[in-house]
């Protein structure tokens, strides 16, 4: 009897474990992405040619503008308007997923740093 207890207790917290380990992987835990707010003449003056959202988790809307700038300058100086940033920027970690055609592409960039996270989608004439 002791036995089976002490095996379901085993197998309830290894079940646990794995259900966590599972969530932190997937950002679960990360929290909620909050909206800041761009204006028309902002969203104009990040870079890009329109930047049409920015959302930020554990930084501030100001410091998400400033990545979204550097960013910007990391993708022209390796290929230009259409080019990919390769670095960490300000520290971050950025990975960009792109969809357009050959004049005009809009893309979503990820950017994170530990549990903060930058989002910003935006439109490149190119």
């Amino acid at each position: 009897m002791k036995l089976a207890f002490r095996l379901c207790a085993v197998v309830f917290v290894l079940t646990a474990m794995a259900v966590l380990a599972g969530a932190a992987a997937s950002g679960a835990t990360a929290g909620p992405l909050r909206a800041c707010t761009l204006g028309a003449q902002a969203s104009r003056h990040l870079g890009p040619t329109y930047v049409t959202s920015l959302k930020v988790h554990d930084r501030t809307c100001t410091f998400a503008r400033q990545l979204v700038r550097a960013y910007y300058r990391c993708r022209v100086a390796h290929g230009g308007v259409a080019g990919r940033c390769p670095a960490k920027v300000l520290g971050f970690a950025c990975r960009e997923t792109r969809q357009g055609i050959a004049i005009q592409f809009d893309a979503v960039v990820t950017c994170r740093r530990g549990a903060a996270r930058v989002r910003h989608t935006y439109t490149q004439d190119t």
